[in-house]
């Protein structure tokens, strides 16, 4: 039976990935602040990973597969250090965003990636993810790199995806505002079909973990679809939309998944390796009917942590013409 100890595990993807490990007969163990419950079947040792103690308990047996999904590189590199000859397989789960390179078109693993952080060093997500990944690569064959790009799926804590069900799902017979489509690109993972691989994969190294890259139109469209909405769109250029404090990608009052035109390469990455290594993709229709139930569920009204409220949208509709 596979002895699994999760860094997390009571997160969005660390639970999937947890309860997955459980389906398949394995022993879980999360460490985890506490803050919220873990898993049924899966023991819980509280921990604070800014502690010095905080391996302690983890550290007095062998793990079969060691799973981190941390953005903070002191807290793998401290892992490592009390569990990594411990462990007969390591996974980091890191991020596109370890790529310095956003331009180029169906770049590899190969790309380049961002100067690792150092200890002292301001905090920035993709030199911390670098940093992380280097810790977990002194492993050797026994460490495997996840490079996911934007995971998806019901529950996402990000809003982003969801974002556009929301917009259709809400708007009634009111337009809903488009960012500019031409020549942008969606390329997204369900949270499920990530969660799978990290659990069945044998692979080492480095594997950007990621889904076909498609038209952000299509996407756009698969969630208009899904939702039945019949109403009219109205599309804005970037200057406009930026003009007025409408964000790209994430965050509040954004149109997400939008991103300029000089960022190709940021959606666009080969997911070969993946593929080649037993990935598998459901198909995207699949995850963004999932999404839409998921949104109608917890509330197309509700706050949201990415995207534009009704309200805002309303207006910047009008202000359009």
């Amino acid at each position: 039976m596979t002895n699994a100890l999760i860094l997390g595990g009571t997160g969005w993807l660390s639970g999937r990935i947890a309860r997955r490990l459980l389906d398949g007969g394995a022993e879980v163990t999360c460490l985890a602040r506490g803050g919220r419950p873990a898993p049924d079947g899966a023991v819980l040792v509280e921990a604070d990973r800014d502690a010095a103690s905080a391996y302690d308990e983890v550290a007095r047996g062998d793990w079969d597969h060691v799973i981190d999904v941390s953005s903070r590189a002191d807290h793998v590199v401290a892992a490592v250090a009390a569990l990594g000859d411990r462990a007969a397989r390591w996974t980091y789960v890191s991020s596109m965003s370890a790529y310095s390179d956003d331009a180029t078109p169906g770049a590899d693993e190969s790309a380049p990636l961002h100067e690792a952080a150092k200890p002292d060093d301001e905090y920035e997500y993709g030199p911390q993810k670098v940093a992380a990944e280097n810790a977990v690569l002194t492993l050797g064959p026994r460490a495997l790199i996840v490079r996911p790009g934007l995971i998806v799926g019901p529950g996402d804590p990000s809003d982003r995806f969801g974002y556009w069900a929301a917009a259709f799902a809400r708007a009634g017979s009111d337009a809903v505002l488009l960012p500019p489509l031409d020549g942008r690109s969606a390329q997204v993972i369900d949270v499920g079909d990530l969660a799978e691989y990290i659990v069945s994969t044998a692979t080492s190294g480095v594997i950007n973990t990621i889904g076909t890259r498609h038209d952000l139109a299509e996407v756009i469209d698969l969630f208009r679809s899904a939702v039945g909405y019949e109403g009219a769109t109205a599309s804005a250029e970037h200057d406009w939309l930026v003009a007025r404090g409408v964000g790209y990608w994430a965050g509040e009052r954004s149109l997400p998944l939008w991103l300029p035109t000089e960022m190709t390469g940021f959606m666009t990455r080969s997911n070969a390796a993946f593929l080649a290594s037993g990935g598998t993709l459901r198909p995207l229709a699949d995850t963004v009917a999932d999404v839409v139930a998921d949104e109608r569920a917890r509330g197309v009204d509700r706050d949201r942590r990415a995207g534009l409220t009704r309200a805002d949208e309303r207006e910047l509709v009008a202000e359009l013409g």
